[in-house]
């Protein structure tokens, strides 16, 4: 489990973070939700220790991340997988290269052992065979599995994922969802998804909270969002609604 306890953040007069508490449990799908500037990219940050919030405390299990020196950290951060909203492969690297990267970087692995585990990280997101390909030779949907395969290298307790479907066609977007959400029941991982896209909060919303100028204004599942009566999220879902109809249409 992680839980945040009372998270504040500002950059210089902007208070982006206003005292934000929530639990995050393991195999289900956490889901932070909200325009854009609500700060919910600020808390995952937070959360990972790319921010240092001013005020308020991250557990991972008990462990309380945001008192840890930067070696005591390194410990926790081999248990972080993170897909990042762009994927962030490294260009000149191959698929392969890319998934072995946190390998090479946190294990003294044989090289058999790594190029094991990446071949079993391609398989579970079907990429079997995509070893010596570039990032320029895959497709957004397929770089979004690369980032998976890579953020579950390790085996992590905790995923991260940032905008998962920034960019994807809704058919793709599915695929996401659905790889998400297999990998976090199978492994039972703590996974902590940002996003402004409905069809995935409805899809696979099992822990939502949303977030309004920096508070947490609602939390739920998918099954009682439609039913909420906060009108900040009624705005929010509905003017998503709209906006992807509006989309399909064109």
């Amino acid at each position: 489990m992680i839980e945040i306890k009372d998270i504040h953040k500002t950059f210089g007069e902007n208070y982006v973070l206003k005292g934000i508490s929530a639990k995050f449990e393991a195999g289900d799908n956490n889901l932070i939700i909200g325009g854009s500037g609500s700060g919910k990219t600020t808390l995952l940050k937070c959360m990972v220790g790319l921010h240092e919030p001013d005020q308020g405390s991250v557990l991972y299990d008990g462990r309380d991340f945001t008192r840890l020196n930067f070696k005591e950290r390194i410990e926790i951060r081999k248990e972080i997988g993170m897909l990042f909203q762009s994927s962030a492969l490294f260009d000149s690297m191959t698929v392969e290269e890319n998934i072995m990267f946190p390998l090479n970087m946190f294990t003294d692995q044989p090289r058999r052992e790594k190029l094991k585990r990446v071949n079993f990280c391609l398989e579970r997101v079907n990429l079997e065979g995509k070893n010596k390909l570039y990032p320029a030779e895959l497709s957004g949907g397929m770089k979004k599995r690369v980032g998976i395969a890579r953020a579950i290298s390790m085996q992590p307790k905790y995923l991260f994922v940032d905008e998962p479907n920034s960019g994807l066609d809704p058919k793709t977007s599915i695929v996401i969802d659905d790889l998400i959400n297999e990998i976090t029941e199978e492994y039972q991982i703590v996974t902590v998804v940002v996003t402004h896209d409905m069809n995935s909060v409805m899809g696979i919303g099992e822990s939502i909270i949303f977030l309004y100028e920096g508070q947490k204004e609602w939390e739920g599942s998918n099954k009682e969002i439609a039913h909420s009566d906060n009108k900040n999220l009624n705005d929010f879902v509905f003017a998503s609604k709209f906006t992807q109809a509006a989309r399909e249409k064109l």
